[in-house]
């Protein structure tokens, strides 16, 4: 799936000389947790979430660190913590360095963004302006929607067997020894020594990925000695 196939395209944007306390009521009206800041032209500026007005003057939340901290800390730190908690407009508090994904990013691709920025969601962009937004529930949305899977079930028990072995073969954590796999009535069960708990779970998982795959019974089991010499 791809970033235009769950994102929300109805997007609520701010100018940069939005006031701050009118970006907070839309947030809240809007229930979002950020909005993008577009120039007249409807280019992209930066973005304002919730942790950019969570230190605020206003809210008795503003940062206040120990005079020893304030030693140690640079002044352009302590500037840019002012003028978030002190400034009045969007082009103040926002983050204008912005991730942003195109319509057709994989949504496998947006969920490694999200993760390795610590973000909660990516403007989606087209011909330099935001087309929507792909926000964590927007992934979770996808997961909780998706239908069964689309490749075509094995038509008995021993295609269904070397479907489940072949799906082993292809991981690269697949255990260096033999695990035997039978099926019966499109039910499986694995046999033999794993090194590891991680690697018992994940045999699991991707015997029960397979399509066509009913009940997995683990018949696995842990060898201390194997762990030792892995």
């Amino acid at each position: 799936m791809l970033a235009k196939d769950v994102m929300t395209r109805e997007v609520c944007s701010v100018k940069p000389d939005t006031p701050v306390a009118e970006i907070a009521r839309t947030l809240m009206k809007r229930r979002i947790s950020a909005v993008p800041v577009v120039d007249d032209k409807d280019r992209l500026c930066g973005i304002v979430s919730e942790g950019d007005l969570l230190r605020r003057v206003e809210s008795g939340t503003e940062r206040r660190r120990s005079w020893w901290l304030e030693l140690l800390s640079e002044n352009r730190d302590l500037a840019r913590d002012y003028v978030k908690a002190h400034g009045l407009t969007a082009k103040d508090v926002m983050t204008p360095t912005v991730v942003t994904v195109s319509e057709d990013t994989d949504l496998a691709q947006i969920a490694s963004l999200l993760e390795r920025n610590r973000i909660k969601r990516v403007p989606v962009m087209r011909n330099g302006k935001v087309a929507g937004i792909v926000s964590r529930s927007n992934l979770l949305q996808a997961l909780a929607t998706a239908g069964a899977r689309k490749a075509r079930a094995p038509s008995d028990d021993r295609a269904l067997r070397e479907a489940v072995l072949k799906a082993f073969k292809a991981q690269p954590w697949t255990p260096d020894l033999t695990v035997n796999v039978t099926v019966q009535d499109g039910q499986v069960s694995i046999y033999g020594l794993v090194s590891s708990e991680d690697e018992r779970r994940a045999l699991r998982v991707a015997a029960e990925e397979v399509a066509g795959v009913g009940k997995v019974n683990d018949q696995l089991a842990v060898s201390t000695a194997l762990r030792a010499t892995v």
